[in-house]
């Protein structure tokens, strides 16, 4: 089947696919983007037993593969009497091993703050939380931005774990088994599908280095 029958045949299964891909990327991110926030918090706050925890967190959830997550959630937790929709287990798997990884990106841009913006801080009086919103986070993710766009782009390509269970919609990844298990697609498939990923990857690039160079700019 040549690339032009494929997308006759299965141009709006591709185009709902990656739609859905789409929907997946920036809702995990987004998710991923406040829980990794919340970890790094912990990871830095005065409490001890918070700070170990945000460390074992991030150990945790970084250093596990995606696959090994979801099956996790798919197939143990009913053994606990929890029974998640596959759509749910996936949106979990892809939101936090990111959210560790979000955490590493921003603790690294907490190191490049002068220590004596934080002592000043509290010199004025002002308390942690407050430090943290007004002072900590907003440089920390104005030196993040690069990483944080790369994180995005790794979280697209995560969704793929979506065709190792059944999703209605399917994203792309998914799509291209079904094409393979019902027609002969073959490499072709797979084709049509890399360049949505890449397509989108090179847009995200582009808009995460324009941001970047803006931010530096107001820094």
């Amino acid at each position: 089947m040549s690339i032009a029958q494929l997308l006759s045949e299965y141009g709006l299964d591709y185009l709902v696919s990656y739609l859905t891909t789409l929907h997946l990327t920036a809702l995990a991110f987004v998710l991923a983007f406040v829980l990794g926030i919340a970890i790094t918090v912990m990871r830095i706050c005065p409490v001890k037993p918070l700070r170990r925890f945000g460390d074992f967190y991030v150990q945790v959830f970084r250093n596990i593969p995606g696959a090994a997550l979801l099956i996790l959630l798919v197939y143990a937790l009913p053994y606990l009497n929890l029974v998640l929709s596959y759509y749910l287990c996936l949106l979990i798997a892809i939101t936090l091993i990111p959210s560790a990884f979000m955490s590493e990106h921003l603790i690294s841009g907490i190191n490049t703050i002068d220590r004596g913006q934080v002592e000043a801080a509290r010199s004025l009086g002002l308390r942690f939380f407050q430090i943290i919103r007004k002072i900590i986070m907003p440089q920390a993710l104005r030196a993040t931005v690069l990483p944080m766009t790369n994180l995005l782009i790794a979280t697209m390509l995560t969704t793929a774990l979506g065709s190792q269970v059944p999703l209605d919609p399917r994203e792309l990844t998914g799509l291209v088994a079904h094409i393979n298990t019902y027609a002969v697609g073959g490499i072709k498939a797979f084709v049509i599908t890399a360049f949505f990923y890449c397509l989108t990857a090179f847009l995200i690039a582009f808009a995460g280095n324009r941001l970047d160079r803006k931010v530096r700019r107001l820094g």
